[in-house]
């Protein structure tokens, strides 16, 4: 249940994946010789019980199992790390337990142990809804598997979102709203909706550098977007964040900690986590990427954290700041003062709301414009300075 604050969320990041998409620049690693997941699992819980130290006592509002592929760990892997993430913090009845999930790992049986497991929302990477641009994006399913996926997923978990990627190479407006549409008429309260980006490191970074990638300039990428807030609206999915749409009350509780600033621990490889500590301060942590190097150094240490940094309050302002302002919510701006010391420059407030770029919520909020979300980055450096 989402009461408006910030939250302290658990983040479990499952390296693994049958093969790694073109697109993808996540921590994701392919082990064609299979993996030892009870090792796996037991250094996952050895991780968590070091960061419940960092921690202290907190109460947890939701856990997110994100990857990689969860869906390619066995139901009893998946309830161990639930039941060591009880024990350390204690988890409430009813709080939000996210999997991921991809069609091509998808079960009938896998699913259920799932949900018996304590996952209660699952996530599907379905990511396009025709055979052609599904294959080009490099997905192990196709369209009839993706319905299928979330067809058992809708019959078993009690909430569910898909991915769709959108601004494809040629895809036109008319395209994207008919798919769109097939969408929201699977989905059931949540999608969440990207536009394709080529990301440094990936397969797709070098075949755009040499041409072989045409991607939409971005008047059609603004049109993509304009077009795609309109038709959720419409149907009653309206975005509560820049790429993300759900039904009143279904929005993610894990996702909107991020986007509110509030408080999370990562374990896992490559995995991050933000969590306050003594004097008003946050930690951020960061672990080795590599899955096997991170399994010896938990192993070692009780830990894979390789990186940290301690964020005095005028960094988490902007931090915060930068988060905030993807919500169709915005910032409360108190918040914000308490951690910056200061209010906004009025003078470069007054000029982002003439050019319609930010808007104030009562009294007490900001949020950035439909328009200001396309420029968002240069909104937050003028209110940031």
């Amino acid at each position: 249940m989402d009461d408006g604050t910030p939250g302290f969320g658990i983040y479990v990041h499952w390296p693994f994946c049958a093969a790694k998409c073109p697109y993808c620049d996540f921590n994701s690693h392919v082990r064609h010789g299979g993996v030892d997941q009870q090792v796996f699992a037991g250094a996952f819980s050895r991780e968590m019980a070091t960061m419940r130290d960092w921690t202290g006592p907190r109460q947890v509002t939701s856990v997110f199992v994100g990857g990689g592929t969860p869906s390619l760990m066995q139901p009893e892997t998946v309830g161990a790390i639930l039941s060591v993430a009880d024990d350390l913090w204690g988890l409430q009845d009813g709080i939000e337990i996210t999997m991921e999930a991809n069609p091509s790992s998808a079960d009938a049986d896998r699913f259920a142990g799932y949900r018996a497991a304590g996952i209660n929302r699952l996530s599907l990477g379905i990511q396009a809804l025709n055979d052609a641009d599904l294959k080009w994006l490099g997905r192990l399913h196709d369209t009839k598997e993706a319905r299928a996926a979330i067809e058992m997923a809708r019959a078993t978990f009690p909430r569910l979102s898909f991915d769709l990627i959108y601004a494809r190479p040629g895809q036109t407006p008319a395209a994207w709203q008919a798919e769109l549409g097939e969408a929201i008429a699977l989905a059931a309260d949540h999608l969440s909706l990207y536009q394709l980006t080529i990301e440094d490191g990936t397969p797709f970074k070098a075949l755009h550098a040499a041409g072989r990638i045409a991607m939409p300039d971005e008047d059609r990428a603004a049109e993509l977007y304009a077009l795609t807030q309109e038709i959720t609206a419409a149907r009653g999915l309206p975005a509560y964040e820049i790429s993300n749409h759900a039904a009143p009350g279904a929005q993610s509780r894990h996702n909107l900690t991020y986007w509110r600033y509030g408080d999370y621990v990562g374990t896992g490889p490559g995995a991050h986590g933000r969590f306050a500590v003594d004097g008003g301060s946050k930690r951020v942590t960061m672990a080795g990427r590599n899955p096997e190097r991170w399994l010896s150094a938990v192993t070692e240490h009780g830990h894979g954290v390789v990186e940290e940094e301690t964020l005095d309050t005028a960094a988490q302002a902007d931090e915060m700041l930068l988060m905030g302002l993807r919500l169709a919510e915005g910032i409360d701006l108190a918040r914000y003062e308490t951690l910056a010391g200061r209010g906004f420059n009025t003078g470069r407030l007054e000029t982002l709301q003439r050019e319609k770029l930010v808007e104030p919520l009562s009294n007490s909020r900001i949020r950035a414009t439909p328009a200001g979300r396309l420029v968002l980055n240069a909104v937050v450096a003028e209110l940031a300075a």
